[in-house]
């Protein structure tokens, strides 16, 4: 019996999976848990269907990323912080992403999610960074960052 996995089951497949399963366990135990589906041919074309849809959308993501990547890349995009600093030389805390998010949305109308910019280091200092941004999983952009003094 062909069935179509609805969620993950161990030992099985994984959720969109058609695989091929006993009468008995097919019926009594992933259809009954609503697990699986009968994989009849109305079942495979709206598995079809859907996988087409998460494709096209998979697709729409990584174009957009990479449109966003060319905007924080290009050679006039230098986002400045201006910070106050201690007698040492040294910021009053740290520069958090959220910061250095904001900054970008305000001085060139570029949005991303804070949650995206891989601070491998706190930012304590003045000077210039390179920030990385993990617009997508294919895609990895550049920040160019300037801390000043106020």
């Amino acid at each position: 019996m062909k069935v179509i996995l609805l969620e993950d089951v161990r030992k099985q497949g994984k959720k969109g999976q058609v695989i091929e399963v006993s009468e008995g366990y097919g019926r009594n135990y992933l259809i009954k848990n609503n697990l699986a589906v009968l994989a009849d041919n109305a079942a495979l074309n709206q598995l079809k269907s859907k996988r087409k849809a998460q494709a096209r959308i998979a697709e729409e993501e990584l174009q957009e990323a990479e449109a966003t990547k060319k905007a924080i890349e290009a050679k006039d995009v230098t986002v400045t912080i201006e910070v106050k600093i201690g007698e040492d030389g040294r910021l009053f805390g740290a520069i958090p992403p959220k910061q250095i998010a904001d900054e970008l949305m305000k001085q060139y109308d570029i949005e991303i999610d804070r949650r995206k910019i891989q601070l491998k280091e706190n930012i304590t200092a003045i000077g210039r960074y390179n920030v990385p941004v993990k617009l997508h999983h294919d895609v990895l952009a550049n920040i160019d960052l300037k801390v000043t003094e106020k």
